[in-house]
């Protein structure tokens, strides 16, 4: 049978793992948290009972291992919507594609992505260190841009509200709204604030921050804010959140994001050790995911 995926497409590391996550089917569970930062994955080990595999290659760190009987994947994914390109796409080749024939697989793989991170929050009404989930995402990177994609997997009515109410100029990227997973949002964030997260395509700039250079949208932390629809409102500014949602719909994927606040860019305050809160956050979601079963 002749393969579908050319080497160049599908591309594999020597041991027959995927390039940059070098990971197989067999090293990941089914319940997947995913972090920026390599040094956060090792307060998952931690946390674990028993640890069955861990890697590392460049910024990406994964361990899989046992907390309270339940198989659990940690893996770093570095800053940004590039980054997770890579890792969602690979994550999904890994379980879905096999590696040897470089064939679908005739049974699709469903995975949870969870993804905890740190967050800047857009209304002074949301705390340092208190929890947002991401029950929408709004894609101002414009990575989904580049997959086909039927518009009904989508908020559409959601994304044109905003598009009305921002009005950016016609060099940036196409917007794009997506849902987070119903019944993760439900089973582990149901005591946290929820709304629509902004991924954005860098931290400086892109969040509206200006030290030598000029943004070239005014106050886009203000557009931001002042957005609502049905009673949704754009919470908090991060750089990861829209990718992870956008290929997740498109994959056949259950995805949640739950931040941290360590910033909140209308009091200006700023929490510079967080540690102890992230830490906080880790094990309440590994409680929760483990009380889903």
């Amino acid at each position: 049978m002749e393969n579908n995926l050319k080497a160049s497409e599908l591309v594999l590391a020597d041991d027959g793992s995927l390039y940059h996550i070098h990971l197989t089917d067999g090293h990941i569970a089914d319940t997947v948290f995913l972090v920026g930062d390599p040094g956060r994955v090792a307060m998952f080990e931690e946390l674990f009972e028993t640890v069955e595999y861990k890697t590392s290659n460049r910024e990406i760190s994964s361990v899989t291992g046992v907390y309270k009987g339940k198989r659990i994947t940690a893996i770093s994914t570095g800053m940004g919507t590039d980054n997770i390109d890579i890792v969602v796409n690979e994550l999904d080749a890994a379980v879905n594609i096999d590696l040897e024939t470089r064939m679908p697989r005739a049974s699709h793989r469903t995975l949870n992505l969870i993804r905890i991170g740190t967050s800047g929050a857009l209304h002074a009404d949301i705390p340092v260190a208190g929890f947002v989930a991401s029950e929408y995402a709004l894609g101002l990177d414009g990575l989904l841009n580049f997959y086909a994609h039927d518009e009904a997997l989508f908020e559409k009515e959601m994304n044109d509200a905003f598009a009305r109410h921002a009005n950016l100029p016609p060099q940036f990227q196409k917007t794009y709204l997506v849902k987070s997973s119903s019944s993760l949002l439900n089973a582990l964030a149901f005591d946290c604030v929820k709304g629509i997260t902004a991924t954005a395509c860098g931290f400086y700039g892109p969040q509206g921050r200006q030290l030598r250079l000029h943004t070239a949208i005014h106050d886009i932390n203000g557009i931001l804010s002042s957005f609502s629809c049905n009673g949704h409102r754009i919470t908090n500014f991060e750089m990861e959140t829209s990718a992870i949602y956008g290929l997740s719909k498109l994959l056949g994927h259950n995805a949640l994001t739950v931040c941290l606040v360590i910033a909140n860019r209308v009091t200006g305050k700023f929490l510079n050790d967080y540690h102890p809160q992230m830490k906080q956050l880790i094990t309440t979601m590994l409680d929760r995911v483990v009380a889903m079963q």
